[in-house]
């Protein structure tokens, strides 16, 4: 079963990075990185063209209260995003006693290659699995994001299954790879690494 994570009062940090809840005058800096083609792409959906999509999304964030701004500690910029989101796994036999969220990101191309996101999903992982009471912590990426691969193997996920994954708005089936990780996993094999 999916578990709504309220993030409205978390203020998470990394080693270069703040996570804390979107706020109105960050429209500018994540138009900025949603506008860039690719960005979106990588991630099943199309990147803005203009700042209506942009306060479309942003004002979801705000609303919905699960996703996190990636803030770059240098110059207070929102470079990104890392939320919690209703997943597949719902809809999977071997986890529907399970309480799940899945875990979904972006950052802006100009800090891709840095290291930076998987700094901020171990960061959102170790809050999950520390302040909520989920069981597991979902993921995937489309097959061709070798990026967001690498991301989801540092940080320790179990990959599950290749899967279709179907993108409203760019009007295209995409390969996908879903990862999973437990509660039990993190804590006996994750936690015992760092």
């Amino acid at each position: 079963m999916d578990v709504k994570v309220d993030i409205s009062n978390v203020a998470l940090e990394t080693s270069r990075t703040y996570l804390r809840p979107f706020k109105e005058e960050d429209i500018y800096d994540l138009f900025e990185y949603c506008s860039v083609p690719g960005v979106g792409e990588a991630a099943g959906w199309k990147h803005h063209e203009d700042m209506a999509k942009t306060k479309i999304i942003l004002d979801m964030f705000i609303k919905e209260k699960n996703v996190l701004a990636v803030v770059w500690k240098e110059n207070s910029k929102v470079i990104g995003s890392v939320g919690f989101h209703n997943s597949w796994a719902v809809q999977d036999k071997n986890f529907e006693c399970l309480k799940t969220t899945e875990i979904g990101y972006a950052l802006s191309k100009e800090y891709w290659g840095r290291g930076i996101m998987t700094e901020v999903v171990k960061r959102a992982m170790d809050y999950v699995f520390e302040f909520t009471d989920i069981d597991a912590l979902v993921v995937g990426h489309i097959w061709s994001n070798d990026r967001s691969r690498r991301v989801i193997e540092k940080c320790g996920f179990t990959r599950y299954k290749k899967g279709v994954y179907y993108s409203k708005e760019l009007d295209q089936e995409f390969d996908d790879i879903n990862y999973y990780m437990t509660r039990k996993f993190y804590v006996q094999e994750i936690l015992k690494k760092r």
